[in-house]
């Protein structure tokens, strides 16, 4: 079963959806990214998957449960975006509380404590007060209490978003060790490149629905533009060149196609070198995820705009 099965969850606030027919599919051991502008509905999503709040309708499972299953939550961990610790405490006191409230104790709980904190790189500063760590530091901090619990499940909001890029790299690392011991992980982030170098699926949300979902490589497939560049562009080799793809530019020294697959591209080389032209560059240049991020976003605003003569 999957980790996340969501199917047509639906928020309403005073009468506004926050959230709408939103549906996600999460497998085991796999990094979901969840990617949305200001306000798409992505806190509120989270909220509802960790009970939190109760949907207006629809369903959803986590880890095989219902919706607020005491069993699965103790299964999960989470870490807000805006958090607020405890600043008396260190950061193994901080741990230790996060896992006694998960019923972890004894022996096992202190070890699981240093652990998890020598994940995160806190070494040595375990006994510091969390009110004198830099923000980077309580996100370790923040990370580790999260994973107190040995979690089968984590939600990360923004994990990265106070580090630098050495942060960075040892959180990428860190989602790289939980999946590959069979944990999910639910990743909201902004920053798109760190969800290309993480994720192994991603959706991309606006105004509460899902308007793009899968793999790196199915979001952009159909995004493979290529430039050519030729001596001379005749009307015959144009007419060869149009079945490979939408021809997006044509010039008199070459033209610019969009390709559904780079598999194609050998092929074009092919049919340039039979028909005696000469080829002097074959540029491929794939749409990045913060590209299609833009496309679709502003795709659907621009979609939901009134035509012109609508009353305002």
């Amino acid at each position: 079963m999957p980790a996340i099965q969501a199917t047509n969850l639906r928020k309403v606030y005073h009468g506004h959806p926050a959230v709408s027919d939103l549906s996600i599919t999460v497998g085991r051991g796999e990094v979901y990214g969840f990617l949305g502008p200001n306000g798409a509905g992505k806190t509120t999503t989270v909220k509802m998957l960790l009970g939190l709040t109760r949907p207006t309708s629809g369903q959803a499972t986590l880890l095989d449960r219902p919706l607020g299953d005491r069993s699965a939550r103790a299964r999960i961990g989470f870490l807000p975006e805006l958090f607020r610790f405890h600043d008396w405490l260190s950061g193994l006191e901080l741990v230790l509380l996060h896992g006694q409230l998960h019923g972890l104790r004894g022996p096992r709980l202190e070890r699981r404590a240093r652990e998890v904190l020598g994940v995160v790189g806190l070494d040595g500063r375990e006994l510091d007060k969390v009110g004198g760590y830099s923000k980077g530091m309580q996100q370790r901090v923040g990370l580790a209490t999260a994973l107190v619990n040995d979690p089968e499940l984590v939600f990360l909001d923004e994990p990265t978003s106070a580090l630098d890029p050495l942060g960075r790299r040892d959180v990428r690392e860190i989602i790289s060790v939980l999946r590959e011991k069979g944990v999910s992980v639910f990743l909201n982030s902004h920053l798109l490149s760190e969800v290309e170098l993480t994720c192994d699926r991603v959706a991309i949300v606006n105004k509460g629905r899902v308007l793009r979902e899968g793999s790196l490589s199915e979001l952009q497939a159909g995004s493979l533009e290529v430039d050519v560049t030729l001596d001379a562009l005749t009307p015959a080799l144009r007419a060869k060149l149009e079945p490979f793809g939408k021809i997006l530019e044509a010039r008199p020294d070459g033209l610019r196609l969009s390709l559904s697959n780079r598999e194609l591209l050998p092929q074009i080389s092919q049919t340039v070198f039979e028909s005696g032209a000469r080829l002097y560059a074959l540029a491929p240049r794939q749409e990045s995820l913060e590209e299609l991020f833009v496309r679709l976003v502003e795709g659907a605003a621009s979609s939901e705009q009134p035509r012109g003569g609508d009353s305002a």
